[in-house]
């Protein structure tokens, strides 16, 4: 029951090597299961943002890695441990680079600050009990339990991350964005994309509703913020380049419901 007290309050015991472990098995399990985008000049530019804002973020040294899924919907994820998806769909309904460095900032906030290894914990010990909760923080079973907390976790192919944890990755994800150089209005900018897209095409967003507050909430809850930060990089030829390539291209596919 201890261990049960600790996963609620959300004490993360699971350690870096571990997180990273178990994100490489579901980021395995990922990639067998949605279409991957693979044009590698636009997931060559998409990885060079994601770089530049993980130098500016804090934390445990993970390895991340950005990758793109061919979808239309607007939405994107972390898995534990470093591993990175965004659907095609945000490159479309982006309109400057600084909004979907504000995309990627905010998945980056949730690893860094271990909100991915807080699900991880929770998940198996949801979804397999305290065996193989156990088993983690006894580093029993190796690659065999990475396996089965991967499955456990990524059943649904998304993190569940809570209100809190939601308003947490936007206000370090709006830190990460701004010291990496970028203007923080790219995030609050996105946002009120979202929000005009869920009016005109509610499937467009309707999976990312699903796993984050309202736009409107958030967008009241980082202007303050971004105030207090002005000025950055709002926009660049790469940015439009990439995007204009993507939607020159055969368009991405619906979302499996």
């Amino acid at each position: 029951m201890k261990l049960l007290s600790f996963a609620i309050v959300g004490i993360t015991l699971i350690s870096v090597p571990q997180e990273i472990a178990v994100g490489r098995e579901a980021n395995a399990k990922v990639r067998r299961e949605l279409p991957q985008f693979r044009d590698p000049r636009i997931a060559s530019y998409v990885a060079s943002v994601g770089a530049r804002l993980v130098r500016a973020a804090r934390g445990p040294k993970y390895p991340y890695s950005f990758s793109i899924a061919d979808y239309r919907e607007i939405n994107a994820f972390a898995l534990p441990g470093g591993p990175i998806w965004m659907n095609r769909g945000v490159l479309h309904a982006a309109r400057t680079e600084s909004q979907l460095a504000g995309v990627l900032a905010h998945e980056i906030a949730h690893i860094a600050q271990r909100h991915a290894a807080n699900q991880v914990m929770q998940g198996a010990l949801a979804n397999w009990g305290l065996g193989l909760l156990s088993a983690m923080l006894g580093n029993v079973g190796g690659a065999g339990t990475a396996r089965t907390a991967a499955g456990a976790m990524t059943s649904s192919m998304f993190l569940k991350f809570s209100r809190d944890d939601e308003r947490e990755a936007d206000r370090v994800g709006l830190q990460i964005l701004t010291r990496a150089g970028w203007d923080g209005r790219g995030m609050v900018e996105l946002f009120d994309v979202l929000r005009r897209e869920q009016k005109r095409d509610p499937t467009a967003v309707e999976t990312f509703l699903s796993t984050h507050p309202s736009p409107q909430e958030r967008i009241e809850q980082l202007q303050a913020e971004v105030r207090r930060h002005p000025g950055g990089r709002r926009d660049s030829a790469e940015f439009q380049r990439a995007r204009n390539v993507s939607l020159a291209l055969p368009p991405p596919r619906r979302m499996p419901k």
